[in-house]
């Protein structure tokens, strides 16, 4: 089985269009899982410093037999945690964790009203230029966010994350993306296994002899 699709490129990379999410994974079964998900064929993994996680995705890579470089990686710095030299640190704590030498993605995770984005994303630019982290990003930025991020940054953002779900409206945030020349990274894309119980996805699903998920994902892909 391969889940290969292509890539979408973005700030000199190529991101799996693709991915593997693994909130709300614990312990062995966030270990197992991305071990099977790797020789399933999943070439994009996604985790979070909040998911509390990192560790067992490392583990999981590393059992899983297949090379660091064939292997997409995406984290997600906490929302605490993005004062200058918090930050930093905190992705060190991540490489550690992972068990690697470089993210290729690193995303803001959620915005923090009680921290200047003028001081997070000169942080930001700085891990990328030390070189821990191939691209920098985004994640649950609103569209006024987005403008005063790209403003403030020296490094390009290649991408942002967000819920996106054929039952949540995301054209606006999508066309602000996208008109940064950014990719977006859609979260909970079956909404936490809704589409499955929606008559008109099903519908749709059954007229293709395909699943709930597949139509899902294709409707997603072609956005």
């Amino acid at each position: 089985m391969s889940v290969g699709v292509g890539v979408v490129s973005a700030a000199g990379i190529d991101i799996p269009r693709i991915g593997f999410g693994t909130w709300p994974m614990k312990a062995e079964l966030c270990a197992n899982m991305v071990r099977e998900a790797l020789a399933a064929g999943y070439r994009h993994l996604d985790t979070a410093q909040g998911y509390a996680n990192e560790v067992e995705v490392g583990r999981g890579l590393k059992d899983s037999g297949v090379k660091r470089a064939d292997v997409f990686i995406t984290t997600k710095i906490r929302p605490d945690r993005l004062r200058n030299g918090d930050l930093q640190r905190s992705v060190e704590n991540s490489l550690r964790d992972l068990g690697i030498e470089q993210l290729d993605l690193l995303l803001i995770h959620w915005p923090n009203p009680e921290v200047p984005l003028e001081e997070t994303i000169p942080a930001l630019n700085a891990v990328k230029r030390d070189g821990l982290t191939r691209a920098i990003g985004l994640s649950n930025f609103t569209i006024a966010l987005l403008e005063k991020a790209w403003a403030l940054t020296r490094e390009p953002l290649a991408a942002e994350q967000v819920e996106f779900h054929p039952f949540l409206d995301q054209r606006k945030i999508a066309a602000a993306i996208k008109a940064r020349g950014m990719a977006l990274i859609a979260y909970s894309p079956l909404a936490l296994g809704g589409i499955a119980k929606d008559a008109t996805i099903k519908r749709i699903a059954d007229a293709h002899g395909r699943t709930p998920a597949q139509v899902t994902l294709r409707w997603l892909l072609q956005q």
